[in-house]
């Protein structure tokens, strides 16, 4: 594979050791190296489900936290199960 990093270096000391009008290849790059953005819009079905999940993981945790067995015996298999 060709290293990218390597061609353009080599390419500015050749454009910067002749005389010319041109600005360094170097500039050339730069625009070429932004990271791309990318947005991301989610369905509210989407929304709705994912809003489902946070409230029962905090439900189940603010339960276990208050003595609730079932609720400490969940966590306890979700932990678990991260963990494999």
């Amino acid at each position: 594979m060709v290293n990218p990093v390597a061609s353009p270096q080599q390419s500015e000391s050749v454009v910067n050791s002749a005389p010319s009008t041109q600005p360094p290849a170097s500039s050339k790059f730069a625009s070429t190296n932004s990271t791309p953005k990318d947005t991301v819009q989610i369905s509210t079905a989407a929304q709705s489900a994912l809003q489902e999940i946070i409230e029962t993981l905090v439900q189940t945790a603010t339960e276990a936290r208050s003595g609730d067995i079932q609720a400490q015996r969940l966590l306890a298999k979700e932990t678990a199960a991260q963990k494999t």
